[in-house]
């Protein structure tokens, strides 16, 4: 990979769970391997859901808990929506699942450069990552995006 810095949007329904927990797990992994520098890493909603009047949930409870069951460092954070603007500010957004891609591509005028992608297709699988919204495994999610998190750093540092 090149000097240039990569800069990597994770992606789900309201920037509560899953993208955030994406965003400090691929922190920490970026972290372990010394190479905090070489990324920027952030995540956002494909909806308005979680923000009011301009200011953003924070990242949902049990979420948090997770992170911290498995010692990943965390920032208080608040919501944000992807933003059209934003397609030529990363070089990946990677979505939790397919609905999370369709809105995504929506929002983002389109895919003209192939950087939207779901985040399991880095350990090759068409998979969504679990919503915990729904099943309250926030195990499971968190399985899911370590795997694809780990999968696609070494994508990334080994080219």
């Amino acid at each position: 990979m090149s000097n240039k810095t990569i800069r990597i949007m994770f992606v789900c329904h309201g920037n509560i769970c899953r993208s955030p927990m994406a965003e400090f797990v691929m922190k920490k992994l970026v972290a372990d391997a010394g190479k905090s520098e070489e990324f920027l890493i952030a995540s956002s909603a494909t909806s308005t859901e979680e923000i009011w009047n301009g200011v953003g949930s924070p990242i949902y409870p049990p979420a948090r808990q997770e992170l911290e069951m498995h010692g990943i460092p965390y920032q208080n954070r608040r919501a944000v929506q992807l933003r059209y603007d934003d397609y030529d500010k990363y070089d990946l957004f990677l979505c939790m699942d397919s609905a999370n891609l369709r809105a995504a591509t929506r929002i983002l005028g389109g895919d003209r450069d192939g950087k939207v992608k779901k985040l399991l297709s880095y350990v090759g699988t068409d998979r969504d990552v679990s919503d915990p919204w729904y099943s309250d495994r926030f195990d499971v999610a968190y399985r899911d995006i370590l795997d694809g998190c780990t999968a696609l750093l070494e994508e990334l540092t080994s080219a």
